[in-house]
């Protein structure tokens, strides 16, 4: 049965404060609200938000989710609260729609890392390769690209490439060795990292297991090879969301962005979460700079402004368009037995 289409939330309109200040506390949130309704937009936000973000969204979900709920939006205002390569796909999948993000800055390590002409060389340096790229890219990747995945979906995809074809994989080197480790072949790997997934440090989770010896760990697959050796689960983040609401343990260790947490305690009450630090647990490097670049104000100021609107060009917009379109029939196949954690509908 076809999922529903996503059209913005509704609720009753509230004056808009006078003196055109942004307003603070629940006001701000409420405000949020009305702007939304007004410009007939839908929010949605990625795991990583901020709670107070998530807990205004319409939809809240991976990076794979969010794309999909993109793509069957009916609003005609997509707000993006996730990061930039984010809001070009939801531009991709639904380009009819104005698709606005609360801070064009709040971009990615991985995308960073792979400039689209140093990926154009890598890829001539490697004729007759199957090109596998990370969803976290820019669009000028993307289209240079045979195929997108996400880290759901990868495994399966990567499986139906033919055993004498080289493959390419590009942006994150960790979900590359990873994959390489499940598919049993060696990939040519992009050396690009995640800067949060990298921090995690197996000296503080190691420490943090001895302490909650009951505890399972749950890390995606972004991680270094030392944090998943540790790990009773790897995957997405929705499949390690799924994960801590069915296994009957009542304590869990999170290696990834602890936004997720926010969800979790929602989701599975009673069980208690505990984010593994970044470094040796001196910093608060496991908490993405980029995605907290969206905040509540500049939410609020986007809403209000119309602006910053995430374009594409068309010709960009239409080549970036088959490599992820090419993914719907390749992770329709049927799912090996052996698969990187998650589950649910991919592209």
């Amino acid at each position: 049965m076809p999922e529903p289409a996503l059209t913005s939330a509704t609720m009753p309109a509230r004056p808009t404060d006078a003196a055109g200040a942004t307003p603070a506390g629940a006001a701000l949130g409420e405000e949020i609200l009305r702007l939304k309704r007004e410009r007939g937009a839908i929010l949605l936000a990625h795991y990583y938000q901020d709670p107070s973000i998530q807990d205004l969204a319409d939809f809240v979900g991976d990076s794979l989710e969010l794309a999909r709920a993109a793509q069957r939006a009916q609003a005609k205002v997509i707000v993006f609260c996730g990061v930039r390569f984010m809001a070009e796909v939801a531009k991709i999948l639904n380009p009819a729609a104005e698709v606005l993000i609360p801070d064009l800055e709040a971009g990615c390590s991985l995308e960073e890392s792979c400039p689209p002409e140093a990926y154009a060389r890598w890829r001539a340096e490697h004729p007759g390769a199957f090109a596998a790229t990370y969803i976290n890219c820019s669009a000028a990747v993307k289209a240079l690209s045979d195929v997108i995945v996400t880290s759901s979906s990868a495994e399966r995809i990567l499986r139906q490439v033919p055993a004498d074809t080289a493959i390419l994989f590009a942006p994150d080197r960790h979900l590359g060795a990873y994959l390489e480790r499940k598919l049993g072949r060696t990939m040519v790997l992009w050396p690009g990292t995640c800067i949060v997934h990298e921090q995690f440090s197996e000296k503080a989770l190691v420490e943090l297991k001895t302490l909650h010896p009951g505890a399972l760990v749950a890390a995606h697959p972004e991680c270094p090879e030392a944090i998943l050796r540790q790990a009773d689960h790897v995957g997405s983040t929705t499949s390690i969301l799924r994960y801590v609401q069915q296994s009957p343990a009542a304590e869990f260790l999170i290696a990834t962005e602890p936004g997720i947490i926010h969800q979790m305690e929602r989701l599975a009450p009673g069980k208690r979460f505990i984010p593994v630090p970044g470094g040796a647990g001196e910093c608060g490097c496991n908490v993405c700079p980029h995605m907290r670049r969206n905040t509540l104000e500049n939410l609020h100021a986007c809403l209000r402004d119309g602006g910053p609107r995430r374009e594409l060009a068309g010709a960009l917009r239409v080549a970036a368009r088959p490599p992820r379109e090419r993914v719907v029939g390749m992770a329709a196949a049927p799912r090996p037995e052996a698969g990187l954690s998650g589950g649910g509908p991919e592209w």
